[in-house]
């Protein structure tokens, strides 16, 4: 079921609906997918190519991509014998600018 923008404009986020966003919002607390996600808005990688870009292990990246695709924030193509991941879609570059702008707009703390 997805989250209708329509109804979430003029109703309370339903339970199902709001389990789903903490869903994504944590998988989004992870300093480490918001870097892969990062590195992919500038186009896709491989796995390879992520892990050299962001000094962490392989198999540390591939577990991320794949709650990340489980979530439909990114999608992987074969290409031979090569998977590259990508953006699911123009929302999560728009969800990535957005929370980028806001902690602009933070004080710092500390």
């Amino acid at each position: 079921m997805r989250i209708s923008e329509e109804n979430y404009q003029h109703e309370m986020l339903s339970k199902s609906d709001a389990e789903r966003l903490a869903e994504l919002m944590h998988a989004l607390a992870s300093p480490v997918r918001l870097r892969i996600l990062s590195a992919l808005r500038r186009g896709p990688f491989t796995v390879t190519e992520l892990t050299d870009r962001l000094g962490v292990g392989q198999t540390t990246v591939s577990n991320h991509l794949r709650l990340l695709r489980h979530l439909s924030l990114v999608q992987g193509d074969r290409h031979g014998r090569s998977i590259f991941y990508s953006l699911f879609d123009e929302h999560v570059v728009d969800l990535l600018d957005d929370a980028v702008g806001h902690v602009g707009h933070l004080p710092r703390i500390g």
